[in-house]
């Protein structure tokens, strides 16, 4: 039985291991990945250009989704009420600041102080877009159209702090922010969802189950039920890997990353390093699939179920396991909380 702390750490960093393996892979096809990294493909972690293990935008944005849980929490403790995607909205004004796009949110915290996330790891271009119109995009007033993987790819520490239904709901709330296509919103609902479920206990093949069960609940959730259902399917049929995520698309969209992830973590969910490799090792958003992949597998298993060697490795290794502790808290009422999480 994994300890909540286990699972925390191994949710955040699971997913910035996932993030960093499809890294320097994400806009390859397939055989040029065999082609540069043998026929396994991309097998184990390797430095970038600025000699780290890197994680991207996708483990940039949760950490700031996780930031504004932890803020909305301080808020809601203190002074009684709270919007949590509204919060959470600001975090991402953070991350936009990080990005070099300046913004007039408060720039108080720990997290927006961590030098390592002042970088440009090819941020998505819905994300930027609708974080600089001045606008919160919401499910009944969205800012586009766009179900691209931006909303899915962030919305993992939900799922670690909320229950079931409100994880859901936080987790459609918070993708909708920048993504307005119910695909968009949606599969970062059912990841949170997932996630809940793994932390209340329920084994995974149950997590998912429910999360389809949850999603079927809401219109327009069609597109993305369809997709999950079928990569449910797929785990239980003799469907080579390759050809298996060949048929559930590339992960450039929300559905498709979700279903790819789901199908990874279900098939491998006994061997986290197994599951990532064959996350990433495809024609698609390698990254923003190594990352739910790793995100769920990492909840699921906990942090000593995945190879030391890409726990120490991968870059905000330290920063990445005090921000799950925290999560494990939720809150406290201390002056160096307030200081850490400051609730506007």
């Amino acid at each position: 039985m994994q300890t909540h702390n286990e699972r925390f750490r191994g949710c955040l960093i699971g997913g910035a291991i996932g993030d960093a393996l499809g890294w320097p892979v994400e806009f390859l096809r397939l055989d040029e990945i065999k082609r540069k990294y043998g026929p396994q493909g991309i097998t184990n972690l390797v430095k970038g250009r600025t000699n780290l293990v890197e994680i991207t935008d996708d483990t940039q944005m949760t950490i700031f989704t996780a930031e504004g849980i932890l803020r909305a929490e301080s808020r809601g403790n203190n002074k009684g009420i709270v919007h949590i995607p509204s919060v959470v909205h600001r975090s991402y004004l953070r991350w936009l600041d990080t990005q070099g796009v300046s913004t007039e949110v408060e720039k108080d915290g720990w997290i927006h102080s961590i030098e390592g996330l002042h970088t440009r790891r090819a941020p998505g271009n819905t994300c930027l877009d609708a974080l600089m119109s001045g606008k919160m995009g919401t499910m009944e007033e969205p800012l586009n159209y766009s179900k691209g993987c931006g909303g899915v790819m962030r919305t993992s520490p939900i799922g670690l702090v909320y229950k079931k239904e409100e994880a859901f709901m936080l987790g459609c709330e918070s993708a909708s922010i920048t993504h307005g296509h119910p695909s968009g919103y949606f599969s970062a609902g059912v990841l949170s969802y997932i996630i809940a479920g793994i932390v209340e206990g329920f084994d995974l093949q149950t997590a998912v189950e429910q999360s389809l069960g949850e999603l079927k609940l809401y219109p327009n959730s069609d597109e993305c039920s369809v997709l999950i259902e079928k990569a449910i399917t797929l785990t239980k049929s003799d469907t080579p890997d390759i050809q298996a995520i060949e048929s559930l698309g590339e992960g450039w969209v929300g559905e498709e990353a979700l279903a790819i992830s789901i199908y990874c973590a279900l098939k491998y969910q006994d061997n986290f390093e197994k599951a990532l490799i064959i996350a990433v090792n495809h024609n698609g958003d390698s990254d923003s699939t190594g990352a739910i992949t790793g995100n769920i597998l990492g909840a699921y298993l906990g942090i000593n179920s995945i190879p030391e060697k890409w726990v120490r490795e991968v870059e905000l290794s330290v920063e990445l396991t005090q921000l799950a502790d925290d999560l494990v808290k939720t809150y406290e009422d201390s002056e160096g909380w307030h200081q850490k999480y400051p609730g506007w």
